[in-house]
């Protein structure tokens, strides 16, 4: 049984694939019909981005015949070395030298060159004729544009929305001759929202109350009650760890021990507490900065720097001091363009953006914000506890936790110290690095920002709390967009914009132009009110929708863009271990702390190591810790934890703000041999056979626990089976084996043949696709 179950959820991942490459275009839609309005923004840039920008883009040591095509001035003069010709004339592709050399059929005239291995197709070609003949009129890039709050759209069908976000995407919807779903089922509801908000399956008390509310609010009343739940803050610090790269460890060779987990702590209580996102990104950016009027929120505050402290740090000797904390500047730099702008800045390191308007003047202008701070390239080799942490620093005392820093679990009483951000007295200076190289200064420059986003104001001192202000400028057109998006994203698997972390030229085009903008006004004008932001969200009857496609609509529709049914999505790798641990009444509820050692396969961390530090070998924890969530799992940066890296969870070696999916028969492999997943198949058992119950009643209870919802009888009546034909197969050594799984003590009264039957139906359980999938 579990050979063919392994052989066909390989098969599977196959077919999956395959389903995937197949349907998957760019923009995910088959209309190919030209639009009776062509938009410079939607249809022309990301032809010119895409195609021709490296040439003629915004990089002027790469452009080509003194050509720019990004900018209209440009674009509209004479040709440097024609003068009688123009590059586009509006009205008039025929004297367009534009389109004259992309339709050419002369290879020597075409253009891309050949040799560039970059084509035109048809379509493309077209749209430029169409819009040069309709005035070839420029638009400022729409992510760099202010966002106003559009009216809400007209729609046919009235009935059918909950909230305003509901016009938007209806509005899609009908345009393209498509209805949406029904409402999902109770359970999957419940299934859906519970994963979303707190990571955990629901309780069997909260499915019983769910399914026995039939008054209106009755679904509204769950949201709330999962919103107030601790949890809550864990799940979604989650993505925010991804984001900020906090691991456990310094990286690099040495890869020593770190103690910033107190960050981690204070993400999650500040996510609980509903700290509004402009507090709670400035706190991170510049808390150090702030007015220190209360001793208590001062100190709150210099720890969520800790933020910008997550990057990786050498602590090997004989390096060059100055070009690590270089790298380390820069790390800051690229994660607030991609984390926190949406934006490829990191580009522009070594020279102009070849294809959004940043000059290499201006990313070592953002980089001067963060060249200030009070640290060294090296400051200690690995060592012993007083490296866990690298200046500047902030040391936590046992009085600080019992009196103002009370969400920090600390365990014990040896010194805790966590890196924070801290500048200098006097400025350090900041210069271009020509090439990007730390040894090869250029021109000075003062702290700024680019100018196609929001120049920056004479009002904000030019410092790390100047650009948290910047950030939050009503004129900013990027941060609210882009934090909206990101939500999306956690909710619905895929953000309004898919790249989430580049808004820029070479990134997609908002599937929902209209709904990003309105959410993007309306979060700001709450606030900045996370919570609402969310509950808005799961309220919407888009989020409600069932699951379920028809063949039609996945010809229609394949990668659900305009969101004609419900998220359908396997859950992140931290999450199915604690669907896992949870259902099996194993998890261990302990907020923060110390980052824990799981099982783990033998010699992965002494096969790369330098042999130096606390984390050279590996020492599995025991106990509690072996059940607390996935989000504790210690990260080694070199060696991340094998069974959450095959479930693509991130190394956290750099800014990611979305996660790859893979599949693969590895992610089987873990499912089915993984001694938690088994532990946790052998404990659920072991509680159901202490239950005065029928066998089918305790199966149905695991199928309720375990994939959150009722079977049905033919589900039932096919486990059923399978259970009596193990216990007839299962001989006492065979079982005894199968149950020796894991550390949790074993009843000495089981009998032994019953529970690894039980246990291997549990187990199928939890390697079925319906359960690690959020439907």
């Amino acid at each position: 049984m579990r050979r063919k179950l392994y052989v066909w959820i390989c098969i599977a991942a196959g077919i999956v694939c395959t389903i995937q490459a197949c349907t998957t275009g760019s923009s995910g839609l088959s209309d190919e019909s030209l639009p009776d309005e062509v938009s410079y923004n939607f249809d022309i840039r990301p032809i010119l981005s895409d195609k021709c920008y490296a040439c003629h883009g915004p990089d002027a040591n790469k452009r080509e015949a003194g050509l720019r095509l990004d900018m209209a001035d440009s674009a509209y003069k004479a040709l440097a070395d024609n003068p009688k010709a123009h590059a586009i004339v509006p009205g008039k592709p025929e004297l367009s030298d534009v389109f004259l050399r992309i339709s050419s059929q002369d290879s020597t005239y075409l253009m891309p060159p050949k040799d560039s291995n970059l084509k035109l197709t048809k379509r493309e070609i077209d749209l430029i004729e169409k819009w040069i003949k309709q005035g070839a009129k420029y638009e400022k890039h729409w992510a760099f544009v202010v966002p106003k709050k559009p009216a809400m759209p007209n729609v046919k069908n009235e009935d059918w929305p909950r909230n305003e976000i509901d016009y938007f995407i209806l509005q899609r919807q009908e345009q393209a001759g498509l209805k949406p779903n029904e409402e999902a089922d109770k359970e999957r509801l419940l299934k859906r929202l519970s994963l979303d908000l707190t990571g955990l399956p629901p309780s069997l008390t909260l499915m019983d109350q769910f399914l026995a509310d039939e008054s209106p609010k009755a679904y509204e009343k769950a949201v709330d009650q999962l919103l107030k739940n601790p949890a809550y803050g864990e799940k979604m610090a989650l993505y925010w760890l991804d984001l900020a790269r906090y691991a456990d460890s310094h990286g690099y060779q040495d890869d020593g021990y770190r103690t910033q987990w107190p960050w981690r702590d204070w993400v999650i209580h500040a996510l609980n507490k509903n700290l509004p996102y402009d507090q709670f990104v400035t706190w991170q950016l510049a808390g150090d900065l702030l007015p220190k009027a209360d001793e208590r929120v001062a100190k709150e505050q210099l720890l969520a720097t800790g933020f910008n402290r997550n990057h990786k740090i050498t602590e090997e000797g004989g390096v060059i001091p100055e070009e690590y904390r270089v790298s380390y500047v820069t790390d800051r730099t690229d994660l607030l363009g991609k984390g926190l702008l949406g934006v490829t800045v990191e580009c522009a390191r070594c020279h102009d953006h070849k294809y959004d308007p940043f000059t290499q003047k201006e990313y070592y202008q953002l980089y001067a914000f963060f060249n200030n701070v009070e640290e060294k390239g090296i400051e200690s080799v690995i060592g012993g506890p007083e490296t866990y942490a690298k200046k500047p620093l902030m040391e936590i005392s046992n009085e600080d936790v019992k009196s103002i820093l009370t969400f920090i679990n600390k365990p014990d009483t040896n010194r805790l110290i966590v890196s924070v951000m801290g500048d200098l007295d006097t400025l350090r200076k900041t210069f271009i690095l020509n090439r990007g190289e730390y040894d090869n200064p250029g021109a000075e420059v003062e702290a700024g920002t680019p100018a196609s986003i929001l120049p920056f104001s004479t009002k904000y001192p030019k410092n790390r709390l100047g650009l948290a202000q910047w950030m939050f400028d009503k004129s900013n057109p990027l941060t609210a967009r882009v934090v909206v998006n990101q939500v999306w994203q956690e909710l619905f698997g895929k953000g309004l914009v898919k790249t989430s972390g580049d808004f820029g030229m070479q990134g997609d085009l908002p599937s929902h132009p209209q709904l990003l903008d309105w959410l993007a006004v309306d979060f700001r004008e709450h606030g900045w009110d996370m919570k609402r932001l969310v509950k808005q969200m799961v309220l919407s009857a888009t989020y409600r929708q069932s699951a379920v496609i028809t063949d039609d609509e996945l010809r229609a529709d394949p990668d659900n863009i305009l969101l004609a049914r419900g998220p359908r999505n396997r859950l992140h790798a931290e999450f199915i271990k604690d669907l896992v641990l949870s259902s099996s009444g194993l998890l261990n509820k302990t907020i923060g702390g110390p980052s824990v050692k799981p099982y783990q396969p033998a010699g992965l961390w002494e096969g790369a190591t330098s042999g130096r530090g606390l984390l050279s070998t590996y020492n599995q924890d025991h106990g509690g810790a072996l059940y607390r969530r996935g989000m504790y799992t210690l990260i080694k940066r070199t060696v991340p934890p094998p069974s959450l890296g095959i479930f693509d969870a991130s190394n956290r070696d750099q800014c990611e703000v979305r996660r790859l999916k893979t599949n693969t028969p590895l992610q089987a492999l873990v499912m089915m041999n993984d001694p938690t997943v088994l532990e946790a198949s052998r404990v659920l058992a072991t509680r159901l056979l202490q239950e005065k119950s029928a066998t089918q009643d305790k199966i149905s209870k695991a199928f309720r626990l375990i994939v959150c919802r009722k079977p049905t009888e033919k589900e039932l009546s096919v486990l059923t089976a399978y259970y009596d034909k193990e216990l007839k197969k299962l001989d006492v050594t065979t079982a005894q084996k199968a149950v020796a799984v894991g550390e949790y003590p074993l009843p000495s009264n089981v009998n032994k043949r019953v529970l690894a039957a039980l246990m291997r139906v549990v187990n199928s359980l939890y390697n079925l696709e319906e359960t690690i999938t959020k439907t």
